[in-house]
């Protein structure tokens, strides 16, 4: 009983900052999206709508849809300063809820979710063996995104092809969603280097296509495909109230 209502004390808390006040950010910007946090208190530095969004619900940019903005808040970028009760630390993953219930307050925002068709690139088998050895590391290391020269890595330990798949995406900014269609479920000890689909626009004869890379170094394939991917599609956003 002590311990079921403690967890009902904990998440009631953890749905609603104490105070928290928000300001349109004035260009030029030195800054986009920068987060800081210490212990109860939370900085989101020049965030428009969109990444608010997508960071309250943990979620990437191309699983929230927005049909329509407020009229004239595309150009806009807030800075929300809040604070959570009392001053116990707070994770980032653990402002979320209260994020959330801000916007809701403050920026009238609606939303559901469904699954949408929508291009994405499939992870699958290469003609031959998969280049991926099995993971005997020690659990709970995290993954770890380096830079070298123009180019950029994932070192990942104990991963699965799943999570491959989302860091091939996030690393190399891929145009599309990254699912996993290889049928493998073990667990895997992983390194890709490829140079980033953004280095494109001026590219140099050195550069290590991603594709590529995935099929040399992984002997797997990144293939075009569709697939259904759930997003959170929002149904109203306005403008904030005022403080």
């Amino acid at each position: 009983m002590r311990i079921a209502a403690l967890l009902l004390a904990t998440a009631a808390f953890a749905q609603t900052f104490e105070v928290a006040s928000i300001r349109v950010r004035q260009l030029p910007l030195s800054v986009i999206a920068g987060y800081k946090a210490s212990g109860a208190r939370v900085e989101y530095e020049a965030w428009p709508l969109r990444l608010l969004v997508s960071e309250a619900y943990g979620l990437k940019m191309y699983e929230v849809a927005i049909p329509t903005l407020p009229a004239g808040s595309d150009a806009d970028y807030y800075d929300i300063v809040a604070k959570a009760e009392g001053d116990a630390p707070r994770t980032r993953v653990e402002f979320r809820p209260m994020l959330q219930k801000l916007l809701a307050d403050r920026f009238h925002l609606q939303v559901h979710r469904e699954g949408r068709e929508m291009p994405v690139y499939a992870l699958t088998l290469g003609k031959g063996a998969p280049k991926l050895k099995a993971s005997d590391s020690a659990p709970d290391i995290p993954m770890h995104f380096g830079v070298n020269g123009r180019n950029q890595f994932v070192d990942g330990k104990r991963i699965t092809t799943e999570a491959l798949a989302g860091a091939i995406r996030d690393c190399f900014g891929l145009d599309r969603p990254v699912v996993d269609r290889t049928g493998l479920t073990g667990v895997y000890d992983v390194k890709v280097e490829a140079t980033p689909m953004f280095r494109s626009r001026e590219p140099e004869p050195s550069d290590l296509n991603v594709f590529t890379a995935v099929q040399e170094q992984l002997g797997l394939k990144l293939e075009p495909q569709k697939a259904t991917i759930q997003v959170l599609v929002v149904d109203r956003i306005e403008k904030p109230s005022e403080n």
